[in-house]
């Protein structure tokens, strides 16, 4: 879709999976201005004057990459302009609340368009949101749910699904602090649906004292913060995304609630989250920074014959329906979640939720944590 403006200016809405011209045009501007084309771009908005792109801004889902202003053409008019029209394409699709990547020697310029600096990648890129109480918010909410102690540990947790392995180290932690926060990752890219997931965690911890479980964010391990988790991303950019989730964590989340540790446990399967632990060892722990260091403590994984137990192998034997092999694996409310609903073949938005069982606790309505007392 073509929108004439003012000054010359033409702008389009451009699907670059379904227009090989215009994504070249838009990789070439991007090369120009030192920038990588990103695959998971659903849609750009350009600005053409003439015959010639001069600017252009992607959107995936809700986060803005790969906005380039040819060098020529920079300035913070044009840069409005740009904001403006992938903000109107953005609210089009639904989204209202923006994230954005540049380098940083372009965040004054997207200040200028309404954007808010959250952390930046020193010599990397920046990560920016549009509007100025966003993570100021959600801190106060967290800070609502401090807990009083010296040793106040965190997990992240995807638990796709839930298995021993994840209860082992639940429980390890729970007995080396104070108070855990358990944060459940809510971005639903996984197999196990994130109302599905919290369930099982819900379940699988209840009994446990010294404990909030917190529904997931956007600004944790989510498709803004950490894509490359989710898409499994090869290159500097997975780096990028990886030390922004980690710096929000430590330079907002952690001091909300007095987080001093953050418990893993060892990856010998996926390369991605091995190395997601061995970057949170240098980016919450690194010397050089104004906040407070997080420990990382890293425990070895819970094994089944002296294979560590994982949901990846979980997985696989629910392709197989081996369910004999998976209850040795996971909870029995993991289990039954997994027979009634996740069964090769079926669909599971078509199936109707499980009876809750009488050992296990149903997640409750909304954004509330469940705390463990």
């Amino acid at each position: 879709m073509s929108v004439p403006m003012t000054n010359e200016l033409l702008s389009c809405t451009v699907d670059p999976a379904a227009d090989p011209a215009a994504r070249a045009e838009i990789k070439a501007l991007l090369e120009a201005c030192d920038l990588s084309y990103e695959p998971s771009i659903e849609a750009f908005v350009t600005l053409s004057r003439g015959r010639s792109l001069i600017a252009c801004a992607g959107l995936d889902k809700n986060i803005v990459k790969c906005a380039a202003i040819a060098p020529a053409e920079q300035g913070e008019s044009l840069s409005l302009t740009l904001m403006t029209e992938i903000a109107h394409l953005a609210h089009a699709r639904g989204h209202n609340h923006l994230f954005l990547y540049t380098r940083p020697d372009n965040v004054d310029r997207f200040r200028a368009c309404g954007f808010h600096r959250l952390v930046e990648v020193p010599g990397i890129a920046a990560f920016m949101e549009n509007t100025p109480i966003g993570m100021r918010g959600y801190c106060a909410q967290l800070r609502t749910l401090r807990q009083p102690g010296r040793d106040i540990g965190a997990i992240v947790m995807n638990a796709n699904p839930f298995t021993f392995g994840h209860r082992h180290l639940v429980e390890y932690a729970v007995a080396h602090c104070d108070w855990l926060h358990l944060f459940v990752v809510a971005e639903d890219s996984s197999f196990i649906a994130y109302r599905d997931r919290l369930a099982m965690i819900k379940a699988g911890v209840s009994d446990l004292p010294r404990l909030t479980l917190h529904p997931g964010s956007e600004y944790m391990v989510s498709r803004a913060t950490f894509s490359s988790y989710f898409f499994k991303e090869k290159n500097a950019a997975a780096d990028c995304f990886t030390a922004v989730d980690l710096l929000l964590f430590r330079n907002y989340i952690a001091p909300a609630l007095g987080i001093t540790r953050r418990f893993v446990g060892t990856e010998p399967f996926c390369i991605t989250t091995r190395k997601y632990n061995a970057d949170m060892k240098d980016w919450l722990q690194r010397p050089d920074s104004p906040h407070p260091p997080v420990e990382v403590v890293e425990i070895p994984r819970r094994t089944q014959d002296e294979v560590p137990i994982s949901a990846s192998e979980v997985r696989r034997l629910l392709a197989a329906e081996q369910f004999g092999r998976i209850g040795r694996l996971v909870p029995p409310f993991t289990l039954a979640l997994l027979r009634g609903k996740y069964r090769p073949g079926r669909t599971p938005s078509q199936i109707p939720d499980p009876p809750t069982r009488a050992d296990a606790v149903s997640p409750r309505k909304g954004p509330e944590p469940y705390e463990n007392s």
